[in-house]
């Protein structure tokens, strides 16, 4: 029998989707819970993520899917959701603000009323500072009971500097983002290091930095332009 960290039920919301489908195969290769409730409201979408988990045939997984909210929260420990709607092409964040802010209330009321005693809950559907805040005050959870995607940008950066300087990713340090998890979040580059030196110090010219820094920010806009991708 496989070992897991706990037995304690999983919900994820949006499993339909290819961001949740992942997410459930990730919680079961790390071993974290056998028992998953897959949620969405597009029941062929989400019956068939079961179906491809069941044939992945992971020791000792306990899956079930649901289009029922309340089937998928009662009895839930932990919750992650990314069960927002998706970006398309040529859209912010913001751009969504108002659709996926409503939907966070609503989970954030099914959170309260189905299992007010959730362990911990995360929030990952964009705007991801705001849709989690607003989850957050409709749950009436404890602030350290919710977490939302809080580095994406940040590795970005890391992403743009490592290419910038041929390093390994991880080798650039302190590289950070500020302010909300959209297109008008600031850069900066003053704590940032390139395998351990200030970047302040290597050579990097001021217009070669704001394309950097307009790459970062498009990062997830970039993504979405692509072929069969989905949402950031």
């Amino acid at each position: 029998m496989a070992k897991f960290l706990t037995d304690e039920k999983l919900v994820i919301v949006g499993a339909g989707g290819a961001i949740g489908s992942n997410m459930v195969q990730s919680v079961l290769m790390l071993g974290l819970t056998p028992n998953i409730c897959l949620y969405d409201i597009y029941e062929p979408g989400v019956h068939g993520v079961y179906d491809e988990m069941c044939h992945c045939a992971f020791p000792g997984a306990n899956i079930s899917y649901t289009v029922d909210p309340a089937e998928a929260f009662t009895g839930a420990k932990y919750i992650i959701s990314s069960g927002g709607a998706p970006r398309k092409e040529g859209m912010t964040r913001e751009d969504l603000l108002k659709g996926n802010c409503q939907i966070a209330a609503d989970f954030g009321d099914k959170i309260k009323q189905y299992c007010p005693d959730v362990k911990h809950v995360v929030v990952i559907f964009n705007p991801a500072d705001v849709t989690a805040l607003t989850a957050l005050i409709h749950s009436g959870l404890k602030p350290n009971q919710l977490t939302s995607l809080a580095a994406l940008d940040s590795t970005r950066l890391q992403q743009q500097l490592a290419k910038e300087f041929g390093v390994q990713q991880d080798k650039v340090t302190e590289a950070y983002t500020y302010g909300g998890h959209g297109e008008q979040m600031a850069v900066f580059a003053s704590k940032a290091k390139i395998d351990g030196k200030p970047l302040s110090e290597l050579p990097l010219s001021a217009e070669r930095w704001a394309e950097i820094k307009h790459m970062t920010i498009q990062g997830g806009s970039n993504i979405i332009s692509l072929p069969s991708s989905e949402d950031d």
